[in-house]
């Protein structure tokens, strides 16, 4: 894809990440393969899917500022049982792997919340208000971070995650997932 995409969803919020980067959208095969990554258990597809990821980190918007390291969007520890893994955390590890950046789990989800999928954008904002905070003994002062996850939808995960990380003096967050819903 090429250019910028604006959303027309996001246009009238301010948004603590300075850019979220997406190089798809999340339709049909690209949407059956995360699925199948996040809710089947085919944890095998984090490698393809965090092949999508390095392309949006070869975007400009990425590569002007250098990265001090990669934040995965947390699970509640509820939900990391239930389902196994974090898909966030295991895309940032692949993509740490590829790229020499670490992966910095400086975010934990404090409360559990309802699933997104079924929520406009104002229900995501209000379900997911104070979920997050910064992890005890984190340190993010003066450094350019990028947020991970699967996929942006209203950017509510994204936004309340920039929030902490902003509050906690991190120079710069930038965003990247495998798509836009």
């Amino acid at each position: 894809m090429t250019g910028q995409f604006c959303c027309p969803n996001c246009e009238d919020r301010a948004l603590a990440f300075d850019c979220a980067i997406c190089v798809y959208q999340a339709k049909g095969v690209l949407r059956d393969l995360i699925h199948r990554f996040k809710y089947g258990g085919q944890y095998y597809l984090r490698r393809l899917l965090s092949e999508i990821l390095l392309e949006a980190m070869r975007d400009e918007r990425i590569t002007t500022i250098p990265v001090d390291a990669i934040v995965p969007v947390p699970l509640h520890p509820a939900r990391r049982r239930e389902r196994g893994f974090n898909q966030a955390e295991a895309l940032a590890k692949w993509v740490a792997k590829r790229t020499a950046i670490p992966v910095l789990g400086c975010i934990e989800r404090r409360s559990y919340t309802l699933t997104q999928t079924q929520f406009d954008r104002s229900e995501r904002m209000r379900n997911l208000r104070n979920a997050f905070a910064l992890r005890k003994n984190s340190v993010v002062v003066g450094k350019n971070l990028v947020l991970l996850d699967d996929v942006l939808t209203t950017g509510s995960t994204l936004h309340e995650c920039a929030v902490v990380l902003r509050k906690a003096g991190a120079e710069s967050v930038r965003a990247i997932t495998v798509a836009r819903g």
